[in-house]
């Protein structure tokens, strides 16, 4: 044992000192380590992030005496930054060991915190294994806090005195991270429709974002949800309190809470304190791409700074700063597009916090890296949807992230898009509306079967078009009137590119986003004059006769009365018997008027 002003005095000029992680880092050697009468020349602090660890004067400049280089832009660092005193590496955190064992990222010197020893002389690494234990590998000289607070972690998480060159005796607490619940709505609304992804048996990444962990609260009604994330939060006791946490589903160590790093209440460090349920293990482990592949319905969240229209996304930078890092989004991200049913989601607010930059832009700023290929990026989430990317074209994408975007910044990212060649230019964008979300519904026809009906998007033009290839030709005769091979472009457009004012369509879906297939479509567009709306309608063949056509029915007279229409009208030939029978059970007051080529049907609500 000696004092941490001995023990930092011991190291060298030029030497390269690892700096502990996040909540677990040793404050008290740091705070020894700048205060030394004498610095030690060419000195260079590495870290991965860390949290309250690095003085600050009144005006929130950094008073570091060092030379930083990190893998992280946390709160601590971007003062730093901005000083140039701090390097910035952009890499995965998860392939740091590897380069530290290669010698590529010098390792000389380790400052840690750890756990009271046990009777066999190992002490714990606590809440934050991560990178610890390849630094403590290659050091020369490794120097931990001894904090009685440190609760001990279960699983890779022992490290033997004897690998301990200086033991310094601490007592104080450990450092919290709490936060706050968002009260933002367009934050709780991305939160839902994270959730709303999320299937019972899914195994959770969180990462660092918030938007991930406001997720979380919504998941409560969910079964058998596991746990392999780099790192966790109190965000996971909802999830505990419910039942909901169980590890039942997962493949890799089910029934256990993997991880390898904790940022939290001292709830959370005493939660974690001897609970077999937790197992820590090193950050190239838990992020290793194949066992994450391996793990069953895998959902990995990253939370982006920027994606531009053909799916390009950015997460350290941001107006030409750097902010957070990259991470280990990318093994998580690509484990999670390979795992039986897993899922990969990108999540961001569609603006900047004062509303006055939209974070879809058209391309990347300068400055901007892809540190998420669009080859990689499946679900996109903002306040204003979800887009699934996946397998797309530049077209579909573009359109699709055009309506996740606010929208009052649609109609200049729809001009973009045309001008870079995106869009065809006699693509017309309609609805400047936030996606009516409310509308949706899920629900279980008369044969059994379940479907989603919600409103249509313009992204939906290519399932409609594949609609239309599957009806047959009686089928197309009645709805059009007329022989039709195939729709035009605008034809398609007119059955999904609405305003959601005086033009409304609706979809149903079956299967998930990955596979969604439209099996029914309908529309309404009304007449000013007499505050009527001709309706139209399309179901597949294998769907007909389940119910769909009245379900589709019954949800558009709902959307029409809530906005005050007088009712329906339809032109149909004499022969469309079903159109005259969804018409006459949809009202009680249906007016049926007959002429030589065609009826027309008043439907009065």
């Amino acid at each position: 044992m000696c004092s941490a002003q001995q023990a930092v005095g011991q190291i060298r000029n030029g030497e390269h000192v690892f700096v502990g992680t996040g909540c677990a880092a040793p404050q008290g050697l740091l705070r020894a380590l700048e205060a030394l009468p004498v610095v030690p020349a060419d000195l260079e602090l590495l870290h991965f992030f860390t949290i309250q660890a690095f003085e600050h004067d009144a005006d929130g400049h950094s008073t570091t005496r060092f030379k930083h280089r990190t893998f992280f832009v946390g709160s601590d660092m971007r003062a730093a930054v901005k000083q140039g005193l701090v390097e910035y590496v952009p890499m995965s955190v998860a392939r740091v060991p590897e380069m530290m064992a290669l010698g590529r990222v010098p390792v000389d010197v380790a400052l840690i915190q750890v756990s009271l020893p046990d009777a066999f002389g190992f002490v714990s690494l606590g809440i934050s294994v991560d990178i610890i234990p390849a630094a403590v590998a290659r050091a020369r000289l490794v120097i931990a806090e001894v904090n009685p607070a440190m609760p001990r972690s279960m699983g890779d998480s022992t490290l033997h005195v004897s690998r301990i060159h200086h033991l310094v005796p601490v007592d104080t607490p450990i450092t919290e991270l709490q936060r706050s619940p968002s009260q933002a709505e367009d934050v709780q609304r991305i939160a839902r429709y994270i959730a709303g992804i999320i299937d019972d048996g899914s195994t959770l990444q969180i990462g660092l974002g918030q938007l991930a962990h406001e997720a979380l609260q919504y998941l409560t009604d969910r079964k058998d949800l596991g746990i392999h994330s780099d790192v966790i939060s109190d965000a996971i006791f909802p999830l505990l309190e419910h039942g909901s946490l169980t590890g039942a589903k997962k493949t890799s160590q089910p029934f256990k809470i993997v991880t390898s790093l904790a940022l939290g209440s001292r709830r959370l460090y005493d939660l974690i304190d001897r609970n077999p349920l937790f197992v820590f293990q090193p950050i190239d482990v838990v992020c290793n791409p194949a066992t994450i592949a391996a793990q069953h319905k895998m959902v990995a969240i990253a939370q982006a700074f920027a994606i531009d229209l053909t799916g390009q996304v950015c997460v350290d930078q941001f107006d030409g700063e750097f902010y957070s890092g990259i991470g280990n989004q990318g093994e998580f991200l690509r484990g999670a597009s390979r795992s039986p049913g897993g899922k990969p989601i990108i999540c961001m607010t569609s603006t900047t916090e004062d509303g006055e930059t939209s974070r879809i832009r058209p391309a990347l700023l300068a400055g901007e890296a892809a540190t998420i290929a669009r080859t990689d990026v499946h679900y996109v989430v903002t306040e204003y949807g979800i887009a699934y990317l996946f397998g797309k074209s530049i077209r579909q994408r573009a359109t699709a992230l055009i309506e996740l975007a606010h929208p009052k910044f649609r109609p200049a990212l729809f001009a973009q898009a045309q001008a870079l060649g995106y869009l065809p230019l006699e693509q017309t964008l309609h609805n400047l509306r936030a996606y009516p979300v409310e509308e949706e519904q899920t629900i279980t026809l008369k044969d059994g079967r379940t479907v989603l009906l919600r409103p249509a998007l313009s992204s939906d033009a290519q399932g409609i078009r594949e609609l239309f290839h599957h009806l047959s030709e009686e089928d197309v005769y009645t709805r059009f009137f007329r022989n039709v091979r195939g729709l035009s472009d605008q034809e398609v457009e007119r059955l999904c590119n609405v305003n959601y004012e005086n033009e409304v369509a609706f979809v149903a879906t079956t299967g998930g986003r990955e596979e969604a297939q439209i099996v029914g479509q309908s529309c309404y567009f009304t007449n000013p004059t007499t505050n009527l709306a001709d309706t139209a309608f399309m179901v597949h063949p294998d769907w007909q006769g389940s119910g769909l056509g009245g379900a589709l029915q019954a949800c558009m007279v709902q959307h029409a009365k809530r906005r005050g229409l007088r009712g329906f009208v339809a032109d149909v030939l004499p022969g469309n018997a079903r159109m005259l029978h969804l018409a006459r059970n949809g009202s009680p007051n249906v007016q049926v008027e007959r002429h030589q080529d065609s009826v027309h049907i008043t439907q009065q609500f």
